[in-house]
């Protein structure tokens, strides 16, 4: 079994991810803070696997305990990073905390793995890097414009850190550009649980049905879209999870054409925040009070994959519908408030 090690393996994508490759015959290691996860997400993976993966708390900031954490832990053959701070919004009011914690930690992430020559990293990137593009579908030819968030630049410097890395040493990286995942393990072990008020579409409209919120917030209404809703590619976070490991198949098959390459995760058709929650009712027949303000800093307007690079080359497909994300994500809401 080849060992492979996760950060921000117990977050809402690290943590679905980690299901899969465990089911694929992977020996996982996970490191997360726990700033953004609890330790009860251990508990999910191992309920829905059968086997609990090695787990250290550990917060990737801290250089010298990440130097100790590759000293203690050998054989790891490949990583899989998403450690990160994540949110447009708060990226805008908090810009350093964002370039310390994105920026910071793959530095000495990238450090450790050239010194204990694991050669395999599969980086967890956004089309936030994309800016507001051009043409639609976005295809992994699109510019890579000036970052419109804080959050946006972290994965673009990133992705140049990375390289540059690969460029001088025997490093191979993927870069998966997500768009935006939802969704819940049909187990409802494991699910998107943020810490706080949510940042992102679905979470906020799942605690809304379940009265935790008063009201969900949306965020203009007079974009230049059929219904004034900002549009994004609503992905199920399972489809994406299973992209990873087919991203790391190929680096450890050595089937990757050089030595970092670029892949966009998305379903390649576009539905806008309004439509999303039009959707949420009739999949659950639950009622949700919204109410329109104005935009948030840092949103781009229509956003949406050209997944034929993804299909074709990694012979992945995104199988789930955005009925099947909203059931799963009502379903793993309903299970954690014991509704």
């Amino acid at each position: 079994m080849k060992k492979i090690l996760v950060t921000g393996g117990l977050g809402y994508i690290g943590s679905h991810t980690v299901v899969e490759l465990q089911n694929a015959g992977f020996e996982v290691v996970i490191i997360d803070d726990l700033s953004n996860s609890t330790i009860d997400v251990l508990d999910g993976i191992t309920n829905i696997t059968g086997k609990s993966p090695a787990f250290e708390k550990l917060d990737l900031r801290n250089k010298a305990d990440v130097a100790d954490f590759f000293l203690k832990n050998e054989g790891i053959t490949g990583v899989i990073h998403f450690a990160a701070s994540k949110a447009v919004g708060e990226s805008v009011e908090n810009p350093l905390l964002y370039y310390e914690n994105n920026i910071n930690t793959l530095v000495y992430l990238l450090q450790e793995c050239k010194a204990h020559r694991v050669e395999n990293f599969i980086f967890s990137s956004s089309c936030t890097v994309y800016g507001e593009p051009d043409t639609l579908p976005i295809t992994e030819n699109a510019p890579v414009k000036a970052a419109i968030s804080p959050y946006g630049n972290t994965k673009q410097i990133s992705e140049e850190i990375i390289i540059d890395t690969c460029a001088v040493s025997k490093m191979k990286s993927i870069s998966l550009r997500y768009f935006n995942p939802i969704g819940a393990h049909h187990t409802a072990e494991i699910g998107e649980l943020p810490v706080g008020v949510p940042q992102n579409l679905v979470p906020f409209i799942t605690q809304t049905a379940a009265g935790l919120r008063d009201e969900l917030l949306v965020f203009g209404d007079d974009y230049p879209t059929p219904d004034g809703s900002c549009i994004r590619d609503y992905i199920h976070v399972v489809d994406l999870a299973k992209a990873h490991v087919v991203a790391l198949q190929r680096l450890l098959l050595g089937k990757n054409e050089s030595n970092f390459e670029i892949f966009n995760l998305g379903t390649g058709k576009g539905s806008s925040v309004l439509e999303v929650v039009q959707t949420f009712k009739k999949v659950t027949s639950q009622k949700i009070n919204y109410r329109i303000v104005g935009r948030r800093p840092g949103d781009v307007i229509s956003v949406y994959a050209d997944t034929a690079k993804a299909n074709h080359v990694l012979g992945w497909k995104a199988e789930k519908t955005i009925e099947d994300a909203l059931s799963s994500a009502w379903k793993w809401e309903q299970k954690v408030r014991k509704l």
